[in-house]
């Protein structure tokens, strides 16, 4: 469960909104497609393999951060990411499809991205901006990535609790997300606020799974 803290970018060229809007959907949209290329590709794959896929992403996670201020090396970083995401949930997505089916996928899939659309046009029919919650909003995610490791080891949370705590957090930080980037990105390149969005995606559509997959098991 990763999370991009944006620090203020210093030089970040200043688009429109609306420009911005469009840019970030844009990269994260192929950065979706990539991830889902790499899980399609990649679903008999063994879970320690997968682990050791997710490891790396993680590193070129920094390195997409580190590389921030160079737009162009950024944005192969942050795909190269993204391909390695979809590597390291593909044995968690073929688990599903073998013992549910692929409908459990899609249904997760489709509701993520019909909520990610919904926060969006709310925030922008609205103007609702959570930013300054955003500190708040890290500590609780903190919170539950400390309880997330205490529950390996001391089962006291039913993981479709933790996944619903999960869904609540990444929701909330869609609607920050989407006020940043109408209020002209808070200093953040467009691929950096595609990397926040992809993050929230991706954390939301591995909660609903384990939400839709629960309940179709019992």
């Amino acid at each position: 469960m990763y999370r991009y803290q944006n620090p203020q970018q210093i030089g970040a060229a200043a688009v429109p909104a609306h420009a911005l809007l469009a840019q970030v959907l844009a990269i994260s949209a192929l950065g979706f497609c990539i991830t889902g290329f790499g899980a399609w590709l990649f679903q008999g794959l063994a879970p320690g393999v997968g682990l050791i896929a997710m490891l790396v992403g993680f590193g070129l996670l920094f390195g997409t951060m580190a590389a921030r201020r160079n737009e162009t090396l950024s944005l192969v970083l942050f795909y190269a990411f993204t391909f390695c995401e979809g590597v390291g949930i593909a044995p968690v997505i073929g688990q599903y499809v073998r013992s549910i089916g692929p409908a459990v996928v899609f249904d997760a899939a489709l509701t993520t991205g019909l909520g990610m659309f919904s926060l969006g046009a709310i925030v922008y029919a609205t103007g609702l901006d959570l930013r300054r919650f955003q500190g708040y909003l890290t500590l609780a995610l903190l919170g539950l990535i400390v309880l997330g490791v205490v529950s390996i080891f001391v089962r006291f949370i039913h993981p479709e609790v933790y996944a619903y705590l999960v869904l609540a957090i990444f929701t909330a930080y869609v609607l920050i997300d989407f006020a940043r980037i109408r209020a002209g990105g808070d200093g953040a390149t467009p691929v950096m606020l595609a990397v926040s969005i992809y993050l929230d995606a991706l954390n939301i559509f591995l909660a609903l799974l384990q939400i839709f997959g629960g309940r179709r098991r019992s």
